[in-house]
């Protein structure tokens, strides 16, 4: 059997482009810092925030990048997002995604 190397070479390419998903570390991360607010499954109590569990990972990896490049404002989570990495960005919304509400 021949192995063509410039498939399995792009095949890499394409698969690292994909980032994988840490959902232990993600709870962490949720605990630490979104969880005050926005809670796991509802919003703590006093806050007027919405849940973000079983929301879709990919809409919330957007929201909060916008929030942390602040081309989507509020004064509150661009502070919190600011200083989110792309991969706890990552496994935050990949947690809140799997949690059912």
């Amino acid at each position: 059997m021949k192995l063509n190397y410039s498939m399995l070479v792009v095949g890499l390419l394409a698969g690292g482009s994909v980032q994988a998903a840490n959902l232990y570390a993600g709870q962490a991360k949720a605990a630490a810092v979104c969880s005050q607010c926005h809670g796991v499954r509802m919003p703590s109590a006093d806050a007027p925030f919405p849940p973000l569990g079983g929301r879709d990972p990919e809409y919330l990896k957007t929201a909060i990048k916008q929030y942390r490049d602040k081309t989507r404002v509020s004064d509150i989570m661009n502070a919190v997002a600011g200083s989110l990495t792309d991969k706890e960005i990552n496994d935050i919304a990949h947690y809140y995604g799997s949690v059912k509400p």
